[in-house]
Parts: structure tokens; C-alpha cells; sequence
């Protein structure tokens, strides 16, 4: 695997082993801002809330380190930004699984309705500063089908996809996104093309919250990324984090989490 020429350009470095226990906790420990760590397999993959992902061969397992000048703050957009970079890294890929792609809240990739790839981000203060590692693992030529949501992956769409290829053009993807972000300055322009592939947009959704579950119109995301839920009365509500119900499924959905 080889990094794409704009990603080269940008000064990125690349670091790939056959089997890894977490690409993720591999590039936080080695926290070199601008390193890709990539797998081709993982024996200790994470999801969210340190649940554990599939991670057979076969499928995309690579991790970036950064170093945000906005530190925390800045990072919790960095979901927004990931996403639209895998689903760039997919529709050049795999095109037939491009044409079914859709982004939900706020960084699963679906395909068809079916998730086929996350994102988890993680930080960590060190000796240089805070750090952050996007995570991003693609279900390519498997997919699990023991989970609570449905899953799919991009041979099922697209028969063989050169890993070697998604994997450049994941990594010039994210450098344009990171680039179209401008350090925060650019979040505008990346909230909008995020909902441009939007799941859900317009529909009434379920959100189920610590307190209880209430409902409203999917209307969008505001400029800190959080869900905006319309509500009866003409009101909104902005929700951080919660459980979403789209199109009959129940899945976990918060801020910055997902898999790799």
C-alpha cells in the first residue's frame, strides 16, 4: 500500500504491517502528527464505546495522526470531515457502491442502508500537545453479520476492489477534506456537502436519549454538527448524542465514534 500523490505532497508518511492489534491504539502510541498506520488485519479492532470490530483480512484498517490547532474543540468536527473523505475513497473505488452511498449522523457510511464503514476518533494529550487519530476501517470483502444493524460491504456491489487503490484514494481524499476544512475555517462548506449525502434528511426520526426517547423531523446539523430535530410545535432541538431510529433500524449514533 502506497499513499496517494496528493497525500505525498502534503508531507504524509505511511506505516503498513500485515496483522496489528489496533491501527488506532498503534498510531496514538507513536502520536507523529501526519503518519498513516494501516493493517491487513487487525486482532483487536474497537467500535465504539470499546466495543469490538471484525477486522478479518480482506477488508481497509488505516488510522492518521493529527495534530489540530483548535485541540478538542476542533477535533469534534473532524467526524464531518472523515466521513466525506471515505465516502469520496468509496465512490472512487467502487462506483456502483458510490451510487447507493449515504452519510449517517454523524460519521457511518451506508450503502444501500447498510453500514459498510466507520470512523472513530480519539484523542490524547502528550508531552507535544493534543493529538487526534481517525480511525477508519471499510468493509471491502466481508462484512459481519452478527451486529445489531444491518452490514454489507463493497465486493457485494462491486466484486473485487483493489485495496491498494482505496487505500490512495482514501488518503488523497482526506488530505483534500482536510484541506476544504481550513483548521475550522472551512466547516460550512463541509457541513453542506455532508448533507448533501445526508441519510435521512427531511425524514421523522426517533432519538433516544438518556432521559427517554423523543422524536422530530430530521432537519440537519447545526454549525457544531449537532442533529437538528424539528419538533410538533414549529421548535428545534439540538441533540449532541444519542440513539437514532432511521428506517426501522436502531443503531448507536455519537459524536466522533464509530470503528477502526
Amino acid at each position: 500500500m502506497q499513499l496517494g500523490g496528493r497525500a505525498a505532497a502534503a508531507g504524509w508518511r505511511h506505516s503498513h504491517v500485515d496483522r496489528i492489534g489496533s491501527t488506532n491504539a498503534e498510531a496514538l502510541a507513536r502520536a507523529e502528527a501526519g503518519l498513516w498506520v494501516s493493517a491487513g488485519e487487525q486482532s483487536s479492532g474497537r467500535g465504539r464505546r470499546g466495543r469490538s470490530w471484525a477486522s478479518p483480512p480482506g477488508n481497509l484498517y488505516a488510522s492518521l495522526v493529527l495534530r489540530p490547532p483548535g485541540g478538542v474543540a476542533q477535533s469534534a468536527l473532524l467526524c464531518f470531515v472523515s466521513a466525506l473523505a471515505v465516502s469520496d475513497a468509496i465512490r472512487a473505488a467502487a462506483p456502483n457502491a458510490g451510487r447507493a452511498l449515504a452519510l449517517k449522523w454523524p460519521n457511518d457510511v451506508l450503502i444501500a442502508g447498510a453500514k459498510t464503514a466507520g470512523i472513530l476518533i480519539e484523542g490524547s494529550h502528550g508531552r507535544e500537545g493534543f493529538i487526534v487519530v481517525i480511525g477508519c476501517g471499510i468493509n471491502v470483502a466481508h462484512s459481519p453479520s452478527d451486529t445489531p444493524y444491518k452490514a454489507t460491504h463493497l465486493a457485494a456491489t462491486d466484486g473485487d476492489v483493489d485495496l491498494d487503490r482505496l487505500f490512495a484514494n482514501l488518503t488523497d481524499a482526506m488530505a483534500d477534506r482536510l484541506a476544504q476544512f481550513a483548521e475550522g475555517a472551512g466547516f460550512a462548506s463541509i457541513r453542506q456537502d455532508w448533507l448533501s449525502r445526508a441519510a435521512g434528511i427531511g425524514s421523522v426520526i426517533g432519538v433516544r436519549l438518556a432521559g427517554g426517547e423523543v422524536s422530530g423531523r430530521f432537519e440537519g446539523i447545526g454549525p457544531d454538527g449537532a442533529l437538528i430535530l424539528g419538533q410538533p410545535d414549529g421548535g428545534r432541538r439540538l441533540i449532541a448524542a444519542g440513539e437514532i431510529v432511521l428506517e426501522g433500524k436502531r443503531s448507536l449514533v455519537r459524536r466522533g465514534g464509530a470503528a477502526a
